[in-house]
């Protein structure tokens, strides 16, 4: 007697049939989320975002580390208008931290070439003047190639009389480094005033070094998200950041979704701030 045979599986085309199936349900639970988000109301005045992983996304896949940096800078536009979408006034993306500086000389300056052409691309991008978005860039960037440097600042003057939601890009930014400079930038002023280092120390307070810091009549970021899996801050706005509340999402930042996002938000919504009262 012989024995049935065993009809053989596509498992590809099985996975992405599946694939397919889970499409339109992971449409409907974003459309739900994106409801609860909206119902509630409460929103970020501002919002900080860690943007890690696109190192770890590209060997993933086995492709070259600028690749994950040219996906993670797309990334970047999408949240952006997620942030649009729900009207976040202030945000802030941390992209190229100064302790990056001393990565890989050639990663380096494929970052550097990366800023380069997103700059230029966003002076025309119509989504920036459409929504009047102003952008300015915090950090030091001093030691960055002169064309660099110069699209970046056209950036900055593109948008410097708009009055929509206000970007601040880290980009070689170090919170330590930031505090360091603004309590120089402080003395400095105070020395001029004709003050003495006594009578700096004696007046000296919380609001006055605030005032010197590079987000300077901002409000201090009250919700802050890393993704990557990374639980830390890593010297992003450490100052400002005193009473942020933080959301850390395992996605790399490449993979990063719009249901993730709107994940984090809705987990702000549910907080309760004290501000340690």
């Amino acid at each position: 007697m012989r024995e049935a045979s065993v009809p053989q599986v596509n498992f590809k085309k099985a996975f992405h049939f599946l694939e397919d199936l889970q499409k339109p349900l992971y449409w409907w639970y974003e459309r739900r989320v994106l409801r609860e988000v909206r119902a509630h109301g409460k929103m970020p005045r501002h919002l900080g975002i860690i943007l890690d992983g696109n190192r770890r996304f590209a060997r993933s896949l086995n492709k070259e580390i600028k690749t994950g940096h040219q996906i993670g800078a797309h990334k970047a536009y999408e949240v952006l208008e997620w942030c649009l979408l729900l009207g976040i006034p202030h945000v802030t993306l941390w992209v190229f931290s100064s302790d990056n500086k001393s990565r890989d000389p050639q990663e380096v300056a494929d970052l550097l070439e990366l800023f380069t052409r997103e700059a230029a691309k966003m002076v025309e991008d119509p989504r920036i003047h459409a929504n009047k978005v102003r952008i300015k860039l915090i950090g030091q960037t001093e030691a960055f190639p002169e064309k660099t440097r110069e699209a970046l600042h056209q950036l900055e003057e593109a948008t410097r009389d708009y009055s929509g939601m206000l970007l601040h890009i880290a980009i070689g930014y170090g919170g330590r480094e930031e505090i360091v400079g603004a309590v120089k930038r402080l003395m400095v002023d105070k020395v001029k005033e004709g003050k003495t280092l006594e009578e700096l120390a004696e007046s000296l307070d919380v609001s006055h070094i605030g005032n010197y810091l590079e987000t300077a009549g901002t409000p201090d970021p009250d919700f802050i998200i890393r993704t990557s899996g990374e639980i830390r801050l890593s010297g992003f706005l450490l100052w400002q950041s005193a009473y942020s509340e933080y959301y850390f999402c395992d996605a790399y930042w490449p993979s990063f979704r719009r249901v993730d996002f709107l994940r984090a938000i809705r987990s702000f919504q549910d907080r309760e701030r004290r501000f340690g009262k």
